[in-house]
């Protein structure tokens, strides 16, 4: 496999620069270190650009908080300035990361994303009388230092740039080398890479047909309840010894009974609201719709965070469900 090289000069240069700049910013060009930074604009890039060229980058400067929606998380933010540096790598590696990807992989991908890895799931709903779902037990903060950065450099050779990846890396720990920080856009590509591997031992060792993968939530379906099962003990062993990850008891069930995906329930021929999904929807709606009321927003603020979540209830039978919510 022919490993990716002289990218640093293209992460590095102005242009890429500015346009990390402008992705870092969207939707948050009101913050004070946004501005700060954009204010001194030129020298700021040209200060990043040196850094990374001579390979002495500043990691590591996070702010932590908790969010409960959907579920208890601890979010890592960086600081502005690594937040362009991230956007930068990214914006040249992508294609390399890009490359290692199976089909069925559907985060962190262009036109992929959820409602793709929706779509493909119901189609095997109806095809198949079994699924088997697995899940990675606290995702990030398990993945392993040491076994991210050996398949870092399966892919990339430039040593600046391996350098960089490293100090990324070791900026962040959960245990002695172990965990990336959720909220890092070089975090999502890293664990969406790492499980990449997972991904071609189920397809080209197991022999899997049909499998759909969205970061660590993985399907598996088939006919056979019995080669399921055995496919899904093979897959943990694997992942235990070569990953060190842990699974999550396995979802095994007929595809009669729902397959709990993405928020969903997926049937073979209708999808439904899961139970924690409606009342996020209904709690959420009241939340907006008071802001509004109170002046806390305005017509086009509300507009932007309520239809999304209406069309994320659209995506299943819900018809009745957002009535009676609207009318309350």
């Amino acid at each position: 496999m022919k490993r990716a090289n002289y990218l640093i000069e293209h992460i590095a240069d102005m242009e890429n620069l500015r346009i990390a700049f402008w992705k870092a910013s969207r939707g948050k060009t009101a913050k004070p270190e946004v501005e700060t930074f954009r204010r001194s604009l030129d020298k700021n890039l040209i200060l990043l650009r040196n850094s990374i060229l001579d390979g002495k980058i500043s990691t590591g400067k996070y702010h932590y908080f908790t969010i409960y929606d959907p579920k208890e998380r601890k979010i890592c933010a960086a600081s502005f300035d690594e937040r362009v540096l991230h956007h930068a790598i990214i914006n040249i590696c992508h294609a390399n990361f890009e490359k290692y990807q199976i089909f069925d992989s559907y985060a962190c991908r262009l036109q992929k994303g959820t409602y793709a890895a929706l779509d493909r799931a119901k189609y095997y709903q109806h095809k198949y009388n079994w699924f088997l779902k697995l899940d990675v037990r606290k995702y990030f903060d398990s993945i392993d230092h040491q076994v991210l950065k050996q398949m870092l450099q399966c892919r990339f050779k430039e040593k600046n740039l391996l350098n960089i990846f490293c100090d990324i890396i070791d900026s962040y720990e959960t245990n002695t080398e172990k965990g990336v920080p959720i909220g890092n856009l070089t975090s999502q590509y890293f664990a969406n890479h790492y499980l990449a591997h997972a991904d071609h031992y189920i397809k080209e060792k197991l022999g899997a047909p049909d499998y759909v993968r969205y970061m660590d939530d993985m399907v598996i379906w088939s006919n056979d309840k019995t080669q399921l099962l055995e496919t899904g003990k093979k897959f943990e062993s694997f992942i235990s010894e070569k990953l060190h990850l842990t699974l999550k008891p396995f979802c095994l069930n007929t595809a009669e009974k729902g397959l709990p995906f993405l928020g969903y329930l997926l049937y073979p021929c209708k999808t439904r609201l899961r139970q924690h999904s409606k009342i996020r929807f209904a709690t959420k709606f009241k939340y907006y719709t008071n802001k509004l009321h109170n002046e806390e927003w305005t017509q086009t603020e509300y507009q932007q965070h309520i239809l999304p979540l209406i069309s994320f209830t659209k995506y299943a039978n819900t018809f009745e469900l957002r009535q009676q919510i609207i009318k309350n």
